[in-house]
C-alpha cells in the first residue's frame, strides 16, 4: 500500500508548513498571539483564508477545494508542529464537519461562503458537565415553539466559543437525558438572545468557554439534518475531530522528539555530550518508537475516518485515540525527564508542546474511554 502523498498534496503541505513557520518563528511570537483578545491572530487567520486552507473539507460545489481526511492531517500536522493557536480544529474541522455533513443545500449556501473565507467561525458545543465523553448524555433541552425550537441548558469547555459567530450545540428534543434517540444539532448565531458565553484561557494555550442558553429561540432552518436522529452525525463530527487530534498530535510529538535529540547532543556532562550515554539514546529511541506508532495510527484514522460502516469506523478511531494518547504521554513526558529542569521551563518551547500533548490525551475521549469502545466492538479485527 502507498502511503506517499500525491504532488498536490505534496504542495499543500510545503505551503501549509512554510506559512505556519513564518507566522510562529519563535515562542515569543505564540505569546503575543495568545495575548490578543480572542487568543490568535485575526491577520493569522486570514492567511489560512487566503491560503484556502478554510475551504480544504468542503466540495467545490460549494466553493470549496474538495479536500479529504488526508489533507486535514497534512494541516494538522503543521499545525502540531507549529504549535499555532487559530482556531482550525474548532471551526474548520468540527463545526465544518457539521455543516458539511449535515446542513442541507440552503444551509450550506447560507453559511459556508463565510465559513471559507474566514469571516465566520464556528464552535461545537456538545459537552456538558454530566456527560463526561458520552455524547448521547444531553440534558439541554429544544422545546418545539412553533415553526422553531427554544434551547435551554448548560454547555462547557467549548473550544474557541468566543470567537464563534455560529455555534452547533446539542440539544434534546424528546427522550430521556441518556437516551440515544432524541437529539439534535442546533445552529445558534452567537449573538441570539438568551446565550451567554463565559470564555476562559485553556493549560495549552487555547481557549474554552461555559455556555449558558436561557430560553435560546431558533428557527426550523437552524436544525442540521433530523432533530430527533442528530446522534449519528454528532459522532461522526467527533471521530473527524479525533483523526484531526491524532494528525496535530504527530506533528507536535515530531516536533518534540527533535528538541530532545538535539538537546541531548550539546548539552554536557562530565565533559561529553549526555546523548553519548546509551541509556539515554535507548529512552529517545522509544520516543520515536511512539511518534511513529502514533504516525501510522493517525494514517489510518485519515483512512478510516469515512468509512461507510458506523461500527467498524467506530471502532477504529477509538483504536487510534488509545494509541495517540499513551504516544503522547510517553513522548511527553520522556522529554521532560531528559531535559531536566529546563524541561518544565514556560520560556522553552518544549514545555509547550507537552502542555499541548497532555491536553490532546483527554480531549474528544480518554484512553480508558476508548479503550472501552474498542473492547466493546470486540477488538478491530473480527474473531
Amino acid at each position: 500500500m502507498d502511503f506517499d502523498v500525491s504532488e498536490e498534496q505534496g504542495l499543500l503541505r510545503d505551503s501549509v508548513e512554510r506559512t505556519l513557520a513564518d507566522a510562529y518563528p519563535s515562542l515569543e511570537t505564540r505569546q503575543a498571539r495568545i495575548a490578543a483578545p480572542l487568543g490568535f491572530s485575526e491577520e493569522g487567520w486570514a492567511s489560512l483564508a487566503e491560503l484556502g486552507v478554510l475551504g480544504l473539507p468542503f466540495a467545490e460545489a460549494d466553493g470549496g477545494f474538495g479536500g479529504g481526511p488526508v489533507e486535514t492531517m497534512i494541516v494538522m500536522e503543521a499545525i502540531g508542529r507549529t504549535l499555532a493557536v487559530e482556531p482550525y480544529l474548532a471551526s474548520a474541522v468540527l463545526g465544518g464537519t457539521a455543516l458539511r455533513l449535515g446542513a442541507d443545500a440552503d444551509q450550506r449556501a447560507r453559511l459556508l461562503p463565510g465559513v471559507i473565507d474566514g469571516s465566520l467561525r464556528l464552535a461545537l458545543a456538545q459537552t456538558e458537565r454530566q456527560s463526561r465523553y458520552d455524547l448521547n448524555d444531553v440534558a439541554t433541552t429544544a422545546r418545539r415553539a412553533g415553526d422553531g425550537y427554544v434551547l435551554d441548558g448548560q454547555k462547557c469547555v467549548v473550544l474557541n466559543a468566543d470567537s464563534a459567530g455560529l455555534l452547533v450545540v446539542s440539544a434534546r428534543s424528546a427522550g430521556e437525558r441518556r437516551d440515544p434517540h432524541g437529539i439534535g444539532l442546533f445552529l445558534v448565531p452567537a449573538d441570539a438572545a438568551g446565550l451567554s458565553v463565559q470564555p476562559y484561557p485553556t493549560q495549552d494555550g487555547g481557549r474554552a468557554a461555559e455556555v449558558s442558553l436561557s430560553g435560546v429561540e431558533v428557527g426550523a432552518d437552524a436544525v442540521l439534518g433530523d432533530a430527533q436522529d442528530g446522534l449519528p452525525l454528532l459522532a461522526r463530527v467527533v471521530e473527524h475531530g479525533i483523526a484531526a487530534l491524532a494528525a496535530e498530535a504527530v506533528g507536535s510529538m515530531e516536533a518534540l522528539h527533535a528538541l530532545t535529540v538535539e538537546y541531548l547532543k550539546t548539552r554536557k556532562q562530565f565533559g561529553v555530550p549526555v546523548g553519548s550515554f546509551q541509556a539515554l539514546q535507548h529512552r529517545a529511541v522509544d520516543m520515536m518508537i511512539a511518534l511513529e506508532q502514533a504516525r501510522s495510527m493517525a494514517l489510518y484514522a485519515a483512512m478510516m475516518v469515512e468509512a461507510p460502516d458506523a461500527a467498524e469506523r467506530a471502532a477504529a478511531i477509538s483504536s487510534v485515540k488509545v494509541q495517540v494518547n499513551k504516544a503522547c504521554r510517553l513522548v511527553g513526558q520522556e522529554a521532560v525527564q531528559l531535559h531536566g529542569g529546563i524541561g518544565m521551563t514556560l520560556e522553552y518551547v518544549g514545555a509547550h508542546h507537552f502542555k499541548r500533548l497532555a491536553m490532546i490525551e483527554y480531549q474528544l475521549g480518554d484512553t480508558p474511554h476508548h479503550l472501552r469502545r474498542v473492547v466493546d466492538a470486540g477488538g478491530l479485527i473480527a474473531a
